[in-house]
């Protein structure tokens, strides 16, 4: 789940997911977009109970849900529990091997990866506008008073002359990214998406060395694959987090020594981990 500016987006939603909201301290009411990588039970048999605690919280606003084709009938066969709902779902269901989506101030890019059903990863980005640059404004003959509304991203037209956000602003600074994946084998589409994210949250099914043909076979990923696509990363990701893990790993981190020589930054998560990732110079 991520949270930027009053709104939330949350990645799947498997059974026990209102429960670590709640243990987080965090609210689903302002969840906004639900983003579905694939009609797994394990992924998404929580949302009926989210979408009746939502709504007995008295959510009147849009839910936005993006996920494969089939979306729609998919979720409106697990709301035969949560017919009615004082709120209205939008979906956006993605067939392309890549989509991206502009939503509540989120960039997102949905990528086709490959699991035994069609699957999609997602990395979230919040761009970030350029500096105001003063004497860049001057040097366009922009009026003062269309500063402001300029910054915020309006287009101002005053005397018959259009004025944009780009004759005031220096160039575009860097954002924030987080990629998540998971239930896939690895494709050279991860990679490239994982590219310069702050973080890379990637599926490690399997960290034992011996595993590569159940990975194989379940179309899931070892530890070792993962961290060799957050190297072939370019720029390579600030840090990667391991997640979904077979019920056989007892204790995933002593498998992440040996693959800190492929990538160095990895940790093998556990649930209710948080972080805040802030912008370069507000660090």
């Amino acid at each position: 789940m991520m949270r930027y500016n009053g709104s939330s987006l949350l990645i799947d939603c498997g059974e026990g997911t209102q429960v670590a909201i709640r243990e987080r301290g965090w609210s689903f009411h302002d969840i906004d977009v639900v983003c579905i990588t694939h009609f797994h039970g394990d992924h998404i048999s929580g949302l009926p109970g989210l979408l009746l605690s939502m709504g007995n919280a008295d959510r009147t606003e849009p839910l936005t849900i993006v996920g494969p084709k089939g979306l729609e009938r998919t979720v409106n066969a697990l709301r035969v529990i949560a017919p009615e709902l004082p709120f209205e779902i939008k979906f956006i269901e993605i067939a392309d091997a890549v989509t991206e989506l502009n939503l509540f101030g989120y960039r997102i890019n949905a990528f086709k990866v490959n699991h035994r059903v069609t699957c999609y990863g997602y990395s979230v980005m919040i761009d970030r506008a350029g500096k105001f640059d003063p004497e860049k404004a001057a040097a366009n003959n922009v009026p003062m008073k269309a500063w402001s509304r300029l910054q915020k991203g309006q287009t101002v037209e005053i005397d018959g002359i259009t004025y944009t956000q780009d004759m005031i602003l220096g160039p575009e600074r860097r954002g924030l990214k987080v990629t998540y994946c998971t239930d896939t084998r690895p494709v050279k589409i991860i990679s490239e998406m994982a590219a310069d994210a702050d973080i890379f949250i990637c599926e490690g099914m399997y960290g034992e060395d011996d595993k590569d043909n159940k990975a194989v076979e379940h179309k899931h990923m070892t530890f070792t694959e993962a961290a060799k696509l957050a190297a072939a990363a370019e720029p390579n990701p600030k840090e990667m987090w391991l997640t979904h893990y077979s019920p056989s790993l007892v204790n995933p981190a002593e498998y992440v020594g040996r693959i800190r020589s492929i990538f160095p930054n990895v940790i093998a998560t556990k649930d209710l981990r948080t972080t805040t990732l802030k912008f370069i110079d507000e660090e």
